[in-house]
């Protein structure tokens, strides 16, 4: 395993800031991708962009399927490795390729065939969206498996304390995102303007590249994932505990890809200008959950090859520094949202005053929440660490299901559609104060001697 990091041993705040720094510029660059193609489609129409963001969900839900192969093995190969067991987190990691890539042949199949019944649930109203939501979405199932197989490259590595090679090969695949982008989608030469379906290409194109990558640098470097054998025999024991690990994450993420296509559908009865502005705000605000995300895995990381190891204070101090950090990005998201709103939302729809204004409103809103926000991921981290991603799912479903109610209700009274932004905002806010509580309580049962009967 080359460049990888002992987690158990050194100083814990370096360790953390090192181990996250290239996951949140990995995250940043995931981000990107979304953003070079909302940048691009912004000069194509507002309702390019309220296409692409329609179609978005499914790759949301996409996402969400994801996190059962990407945290089920993440989780298990850092707790082997804080074992010294190799050959276990070898094993973990042939079936959890072997479980991702049916799953990924699954929903392309599903979105590719159902892609006409799936953007009609939305009830858009502009049969030009509903058209270029369609075909995006048509594209983007064709191609979505290389899409799957990327995160879960990355989570190996990330689990050995490797965190830079998928940061650098991401950040390849992306500059291939930002150059293929506006030549499909506006043409160039012999090749003709594609427009959305362009964007969709491009983003596909990018992924296809960057499997390649890790493939080819797996056999070069003898990385872990190196040894998968894709084609034998899964054995349903190291399934069933891949599973057990990411079914949880998968229903959070999942499930509240769901309460927010009833919440865009409550949106979308305010027109298209105000699906396309939470389409680019909530875009924009993944400066940071990416930020946190990049901590929060760094932090499961941390707490999983500990936990193997058996270091109790050790995961508590983790946690603690974590946190710390955490706090501190959630305040500049929060300064960066509320005070340079208009500066951010200008740059996605330099010519829409509409769309502008509103977008201000809803970076605003959202702005409240950051601090909070990035407090509940960064302890999903450390829960998912543990191998227990049940509390963090709880906690998100519960308080994300109570936004539409809540968007229904504050949406209909004189605050229109800051109601649907304030339902989000609140949400968040509750989720970080409850989930922070819930695992000081929880890491207070933790003892080396639980830990040790459990390895």
């Amino acid at each position: 395993m080359s460049s990888s990091i002992n987690l158990t041993e050194g100083s814990i705040r370096y360790t953390l800031v090192k181990l996250a720094l290239p996951i949140m510029g990995t995250g940043f660059i995931q981000m990107a991708y979304n953003l070079t193609d909302i940048i691009w489609l912004g000069r194509v129409s507002t309702s390019a962009v309220a296409a692409a963001g329609t179609a978005g969900f499914f790759m949301w839900f996409g996402a969400a399927l994801i996190l059962i192969s990407q945290v089920g093995v993440g989780v298990n190969v850092a707790q082997c490795l804080g074992r010294n067991d190799v050959e276990n987190a070898k094993k973990f990691i042939t079936n959890g390729f072997q479980l991702d890539f049916f799953i990924a042949v699954l929903y392309s199949l599903i979105l590719f065939s159902f892609r006409h019944q799936l953007i009609a649930f939305f009830n858009l109203d502009d049969k030009d969206v509903i058209e270029m939501a369609v075909n995006y979405l048509a594209i983007i199932g064709t191609g979505i498996t290389f899409h799957f197989l990327n995160p879960v490259f990355s989570a190996i590595l990330n689990s050995s304390g490797n965190s830079l090679t998928p940061f650098k090969i991401n950040t390849i695949g992306l500059i291939a995102n930002i150059i293929i982008d506006p030549i499909l989608i506006f043409g160039l030469g012999p090749i003709p303007k594609l427009g959305i379906n362009g964007a969709a290409l491009a983003t596909i194109m990018s992924q296809i590249f960057v499997t390649i990558i890790f493939l080819i640098t797996g056999k070069f470097n003898n990385n872990l994932y190196s040894h998968v054998k894709l084609f034998e025999k899964p054995d349903i024991n190291f399934i069933c505990k891949i599973v057990n690990i990411g079914i949880p994450p998968f229903l959070q993420t999942g499930i509240h890809a769901f309460i927010n296509m009833f919440i865009t559908k409550i949106v979308a009865g305010f027109g298209p200008v105000a699906v396309a502005v939470q389409s680019i705000g909530s875009n924009i605000e993944s400066i940071t959950w990416m930020t946190a995300d990049g901590f929060s895995a760094a932090i499961s990381a941390f707490t999983g090859q500990n936990y193997g190891a058996g270091k109790i204070e050790r995961i508590k101090e983790g946690y603690k520094q974590g946190i710390q950090i955490l706090g501190g990005i959630g305040i500049l998201s929060t300064l960066l949202l509320i005070f340079a709103a208009e500066i951010l939302f200008t740059i996605f729809v330099p010519d829409d005053p509409d769309a502008i204004r509103e977008g201000i409103t809803y970076l605003r809103i959202l702005g409240l929440s950051q601090f909070f926000m990035s407090i509940e991921i960064g302890t999903t981290g450390a829960f998912n660490g543990l191998g227990r991603t049940l509390p963090p799912t709880i906690n998100g479903v519960i308080l994300n299901a109570l936004r539409i109610p809540a968007a229904i209700i504050l949406s209909s009274t004189a605050m229109g559609l800051s109601g649907v932004w304030f339902s989000i905002s609140m949400s968040s806010i509750i989720k970080g104060i409850t989930l922070f509580v819930w695992f000081k309580f929880a890491s207070k049962n933790l003892s080396s001697k639980k830990l040790i009967e459990k390895s």
